[in-house]
């Protein structure tokens, strides 16, 4: 996310705060108050598009995982169909019939690992991803409460 974006997120906080401290309050209620709400819904939109890359990519990212799962799941269930299709065909044939049957056990096991080691490189690669996209956020929010900080003692001393 580029400064730019940390400013108007911090200007919408900004905002939101100012908002609920001239709110109404309302009497023997424990702290509340009335705020616009049509103005913190559009708040909150305008939060919403100033959200960091990185939440949409971490998004895409699980989409694509599950895409690939599925793909991989697919050309499994595929290559076994493939395998008792051709095993049905020989069945009428005695040795040829044992033959079938090994080559698709042959088959299915190593589609199966196939699917098991595409699932475990997806999930490795998954994992790098969101590990990345973690500590991006988690810099950037680290930028933000710093921000915030750094504008409250100028903010408390008007």
């Amino acid at each position: 996310m580029d400064e730019k974006g940390n400013i108007e997120l911090l200007n919408i906080i900004e905002v939101m705060e100012d908002a609920l401290d001239a709110a109404l309050r309302i009497p023997l209620s424990n702290g509340k108050c009335v705020v616009d709400a049509e103005r913190f819904q559009e708040l909150l939109s305008d939060m919403r598009l100033n959200l960091p890359t990185e939440l949409k990519q971490a998004k895409n990212l699980l989409n694509d995982r599950k895409n690939i799962l599925y793909i991989a799941r697919k050309e499994a269930e595929d290559t076994v169909k493939l395998a008792e299709e051709r095993a049905k065909k020989i069945l009428d044939q005695d040795e040829l019939v044992r033959q079938a049957q090994a080559r698709a056990n042959e088959i299915v096991t190593q589609a199966q690992m196939q699917a098991r080691e595409i699932k475990k490189a997806t999930n490795e690669f998954v994992e790098q991803r969101l590990t990345e996209v973690e500590n991006n956020l988690v810099k950037n929010l680290n930028e933000v409460r710093d921000t915030k900080k750094a504008l409250r003692p100028g903010k408390a001393a008007n």
